[in-house]
């Protein structure tokens, strides 16, 4: 039996986290939770991995981001999603993130994919972050990019974007939010929007 403890984000709730955990198959959790019709888009597991003991680490996360809970009831937590991943790291045994989103429908994808798009686009600017500054990968401090312009930075010699870069790193089939994953003076680029917005 596998014991999984995911962490999942929602185009339709920007800056909310779930961290939940799971001894059936994942994608068919992730599956459960995106089928209610109160929730209208499907989640995206932002990240999963196998641990010893699925309920003590589920609770020591929920313990240790207490402060982030919107409702003590809920698993749900305000917080960058790489914060908790980098508390989990310390308990993996076999990352299991899925390479592709879990959705039931073509309709379910088409609404994800449109919600991806029309996101609020990020620049540099708007965050204080000057061109030619250093950005680091979240989950490999090795793996850097230089910022070229407003909204492209050079990785592996290639003027690039930040989500086009993060998901050839991640390897993923699906698009993903680069500001959840590229970081500037210690805090990712979507923790740094947040906080010069004034939304933490």
């Amino acid at each position: 039996m596998s014991e999984i403890v995911y962490v999942l984000t929602n185009e339709a709730m920007p800056g909310y986290v779930k961290i939940g955990k799971t001894s059936t198959s994942l994608e068919q959790r992730i599956r459960e939770l995106s089928a209610s019709t109160s929730v209208p888009l499907p989640f995206t597991c932002f990240y999963a991995c196998t641990v010893k003991d699925m309920s003590f680490v589920e609770h020591q996360l929920h313990d240790a981001f207490d402060n982030n809970r919107i409702n003590p009831k809920r698993e749900f937590f305000k917080i960058a999603p790489e914060r908790i991943v980098a508390a989990l790291k310390l308990a993996e045994i076999e990352n299991v993130t899925p390479k592709n989103d879990i959705v039931e429908s073509h309709e379910d994808q088409k609404a994800l994919d449109n919600a991806r798009t029309i996101r609020e686009r990020f620049d540099f600017s708007m965050v204080d972050i000057p061109l030619g500054a250093e950005l680091v990968f979240s989950r490999d401090e090795n793996i850097k990019a230089k910022v070229v312009d407003n909204r492209s930075i050079n990785f592996n010699e290639e003027i690039t974007s930040l989500s086009k870069s993060a998901k050839e790193i991640l390897g993923y089939s699906y698009g993903v939010a680069g500001t959840d994953y590229w970081m500037y003076e210690g805090e990712t680029l979507d923790e740094r929007r947040r906080r010069l917005k004034g939304e933490n």
